[in-house]
């Protein structure tokens, strides 16, 4: 069965309204992130995309990921609770609620306002070329897992 499309408005609406549900006080069913650390960790995958700010990996890096993480990611399977986090997606250090609950807010927004065609073939940080399908999976799946964490 086919995820929620993150690219339509519907869509990234609801998964804004469960974010906008969240408050600093929120406590998580499993994992060790407090929910601004989440937000931030949220923030990541967009950062990614839109922001020139974390270290392309190398070649061979970019293939071990392709080969061993990317069907993980990017299917249609819902993660597991407690699952291994990329280092560079561990947020060890204090974060701003507020902050990062906007940034992902405006980070989602932007991704709905672009739309599919922008993301349909695009390549990926760490994972090559993607497809529409590819990219709505990651946003998606990724988002909805850590809103279920918080109960939003």
């Amino acid at each position: 069965m086919a995820l929620p499309n993150i690219f339509t408005k519907p869509v990234s609406d609801e998964i804004i309204a469960r974010i906008n549900k969240l408050t600093p006080d929120n406590q998580p069913q499993w994992g060790k992130m407090d929910v601004a650390r989440m937000l931030a960790h949220c923030n990541i995958t967009y950062e990614l995309v839109y922001d020139d700010i974390h270290k392309q990996p190398n070649a061979l890096l970019k293939f071990i990921l392709k080969l061993m993480i990317k069907n993980k990611v990017v299917n249609e399977k819902p993660y597991g609770k407690n699952g291994a986090t990329a280092p560079q997606f561990l947020i060890t250090d204090p974060r701003v609620f507020e902050t990062e609950k906007a940034r992902l807010i405006s980070y989602i927004e932007k991704t709905q306002q672009l739309g599919e065609s922008h993301f349909n073939n695009k390549e990926s940080h760490s994972f090559g070329v993607l497809t529409t399908a590819e990219w709505n999976n990651m946003f998606y799946k990724h988002l909805n897992h850590h809103l279920n964490q918080f109960c939003a």
